[in-house]
């Protein structure tokens, strides 16, 4: 009987300590406002054999990261603080997919997710707005790695390519958004960042398709998205303008 005792014990030791920590160190570093102490010991976390393939450590090293970028630092090691941020989300999204089905985000960080993918959205909007097509390219591949919805980032990475003169790469990127929008039933799951980027990708699409005398082809495509965005103000006006051609 001992010797079951000590087997269960020994079992239960080694169940304990092969579980994940709970990162309360994490978490009360983001609440002291310790972004860089933050990011440290997160990324120390994901160098770790233990916790390497953990969500968290990547989504508190990805917070801290994202929080220096907005208040700046002195460190240089911080000088590219947001793309880190993304790369790191990125990789805390791959393994939250693979080991958890996506439910750390979806319970708990959904909040911070969806900020993170609005503030990149601002940035390839305004890098559109002001033509600077190869940015904004650059910047929705990042999109990309941080969304279950990369719809919109084709169609606009499509329309940066058209605006850069690489017409076949801008129609197989084209391409991929419209066979994603054939499996699309609904986007009521959309952040509002994915809804913004699917949107201004049908529209910036099909912009370039008037400018290269596809008038057919860009009314079909906003056909197929209107019931999408139909009460957008933004949508009707650049809808009715492309439907009268």
């Amino acid at each position: 009987m001992k010797t079951i005792f000590t087997i269960l014990f020994i079992y239960s030791a080694k169940l304990i300590l092969s579980q994940s920590p709970n990162y309360d160190d994490l978490k009360i570093l983001y609440a002291d406002t310790k972004y860089e102490k933050l990011s440290k010991v997160a990324a120390h976390y994901t160098q770790k054999d233990k916790t390497s393939k953990d969500v968290l450590p990547y989504i508190w090293l990805s917070k801290g990261l994202y929080k220096i970028s907005l208040s700046g630092s002195d460190n240089p090691k911080f000088k590219n603080a947001y793309k880190d941020a993304i790369k790191y989300l990125s990789k805390g999204i791959k393994y939250d997919v693979k080991y958890n089905n996506g439910s750390t985000f979806e319970d708990d960080h959904k909040e911070f997710l969806d900020e993170f993918q609005f503030s990149l959205q601002e940035i390839i909007d305004n890098e559109m707005s002001s033509n600077n097509v190869k940015r904004a390219f650059s910047w929705a591949i990042k999109y990309q790695k941080i969304t279950m919805n990369p719809i919109g980032a084709n169609y606009i990475m499509g329309a940066c390519k058209f605006m850069d003169q690489d017409k076949t790469t801008a129609r197989a990127y084209w391409q991929k958004g419209d066979a994603m929008m054939e499996d699309i039933k609904t986007i009521n799951k959309f952040s509002e960042a994915d809804r913004l980027m699917f949107k201004n990708g049908v529209l910036s699409t099909a912009e370039a398709m008037v400018k290269s005398r596809q008038i057919k082809s860009a009314k079909i495509l906003l056909n197929k998205a209107s019931h999408w965005f139909e009460k957008d103000e933004d949508w009707k006006e650049i809808y009715d303008e492309i439907l009268n051609e």
